[in-house]
């Protein structure tokens, strides 16, 4: 077969619900969508840190509102539900600064390439997760 009667690739719009599901995203496309999904909830969440800080510094009393968040609840928010809302945002931050270092790093020495992207972009994810899991048991009582 020639090169002018060799078919060509054609190229179609994909089907999210079929194709999608079958896509593998690699682990640095998986720390840069979590990037942008940290910083989106930690803007959203803001109301909550700006309060979380206001209550815990104010006074003793207000301290003593802001321990009772946690155990008992907050209006009609219970405290289990309390604590996984802060758990989120602990992550959150983690990952958001584990992963903002990490491009701090790439940019600073230049280290783009496809194997140093993919080892760091796992590190990112095992370090967030681990230290999450870490403040997540202390919050939730563990130690």
């Amino acid at each position: 077969m020639t090169e002018l009667t060799r078919k060509r690739p054609e190229y179609r719009n994909i089907n999210a619900f079929k194709d999608l599901t079958t896509y593998r995203l690699p682990a640095a496309g998986w720390v840069s969508i979590l990037h942008r999904a940290s910083g989106a909830l930690m803007f959203l969440l803001l109301p909550l840190i700006v309060w979380l800080f206001d209550t815990s510094v104010s006074s003793e009393i207000s301290f003593e509102q802001f321990s009772a968040a946690f155990s008992v609840g907050l209006g009609f928010v219970p405290g289990w539900l309390f604590k996984l809302v802060v758990l989120a945002l602990i992550w959150a931050y983690l990952h958001h600064l584990i992963a903002g270092l990490r491009h701090l790093y790439m940019d600073a020495f230049h280290a783009v390439s496809k194997g140093f992207g993919k080892s760091s972009a796992i590190a990112t994810l095992a370090i967030s997760i681990a230290l999450t899991l870490l403040l997540g048991a202390k919050l939730f009582g563990a130690y």
